[in-house]
């Protein structure tokens, strides 16, 4: 196991019991942080602040964590849910650009410093692109025929033009004889 740092006091205790289910969930893979980021397209300092909980992992991360170690992901989206809901928000100083005086050239307003308490976190959607193939709907079977039959039409018209350009060729070759 792991020598963990020791999480904030202050956190709400579903964030605390989240965190470690996610610390169990990654000390039983085995695998450093580096591998662990190889295997889910998350890297590993991003990981670092999901498992330190300085930041909340997208759902995507944890479903990704639970396909490396085979677990049921839809009770630990639960509890990504439940923690998600309470993780303390963090103030940050957002860069917004004064409006520019009249006349002056597009982009040329001086910035000003406020700060943002983010209202909610955003599930971002990285997403390995094998998990994209797995989520494409599969066809209606009309829609398979029709594909198939309209393959089959232009391999049908494209045999058809190679026996007329062999044809041609062949008469070709016995008129210049």
């Amino acid at each position: 196991m792991s020598a963990w740092q020791p999480l904030p006091a202050d956190l709400p205790p579903e964030v605390r019991h989240f965190v470690e289910q996610l610390r169990l969930l990654k000390d039983r893979t085995g695998l450093s942080l580096v591998a662990l980021g190889e295997r889910t397209a998350y890297s590993k300092s991003s990981w670092h602040r999901y498992l330190n909980a300085t930041q909340p992992p997208p759902r995507q991360a944890v479903v990704a964590l639970c396909r490396v170690t085979r677990t049921d992901a839809e009770r630990f989206c639960v509890r990504w849910e439940m923690a998600v809901r309470v993780w303390p928000r963090i103030v940050v100083p957002v860069q917004v650009p004064a409006p520019a005086p009249a006349g002056a050239p597009p982009g040329g307003g001086a910035r000003t410093n406020r700060t943002a308490e983010e209202g909610a976190y955003e599930d971002v959607p990285t997403v390995p692109w094998w998990d994209l193939l797995a989520e494409t709907p599969e066809p209606e079977p009309a829609a398979v025929a029709a594909s198939w039959a309209s393959s089959h039409r232009l391999l049908l018209f494209a045999l058809l033009l190679v026996l007329l350009l062999l044809l041609t060729a062949v008469i070709g070759a016995f008129t210049l004889a």
